[in-house]
């Protein structure tokens, strides 16, 4: 028997843990099904919202809502592909992708998910000054928004500037 053609216990370890990160595509595949329908989600609240400008000859005061709606679901879409995306390309192989959206590490990912995190939230709050009730209320909310929003922009500043620009 030739013992130099056997693997070596180290060696058939090394690939089975190597291939482990092909795990991570039931994640890449949840988050992409997710944003298929959130981007569909979005295309019905868009024709919706277009329903909405049309039935009511544009003098509907929710048509500013319906639209803040729209670009709300597209912002939480975009983030689901973008993440599931990133997650491919960290762990299992490159995509040819626009710049923009190539990930480098999971700070990247992190980061651009606290960018899109603090989008949604201005959103939201847009959602909120439309239907204005309490004064106190909305500061506070405006308030807990800008907290959030500092903490994740100190997050992507202190991180960057511990590792140095990626």
């Amino acid at each position: 028997m030739d013992w130099v053609s056997l693997p070596r216990k180290g060696e058939t370890m090394s690939k089975f843990l190597a291939s482990t990160r092909y795990l991570v595509l039931i994640g890449v595949l949840a988050l992409l099904a997710a944003a298929l329908a959130a981007f569909g989600w979005g295309a019905v609240k868009t024709v919706d919202a277009i329903g909405l400008i049309v039935t009511s000859l544009g003098e509907d005061p929710g048509i500013i809502i319906a639209l803040v709606e729209v670009v709300d679901a597209f912002l939480v879409a975009t983030a689901l592909l973008i993440f599931s995306l990133g997650l491919y390309e960290l762990t299992v192989g490159e995509l040819k992708l626009p710049s923009w959206m190539v990930v480098h590490s999971l700070h990247d990912l992190k980061t651009r998910l606290a960018s899109i995190l603090i989008l949604v939230m201005a959103v939201k709050f847009l959602e909120k000054l439309a239907e204005w009730r309490d004064a106190r209320e909305t500061l506070f909310f405006a308030l807990a928004i800008a907290v959030i929003s500092g903490v994740l922009i100190a997050f992507g500043a202190f991180k960057e500037k511990e590792q140095g620009p990626s």
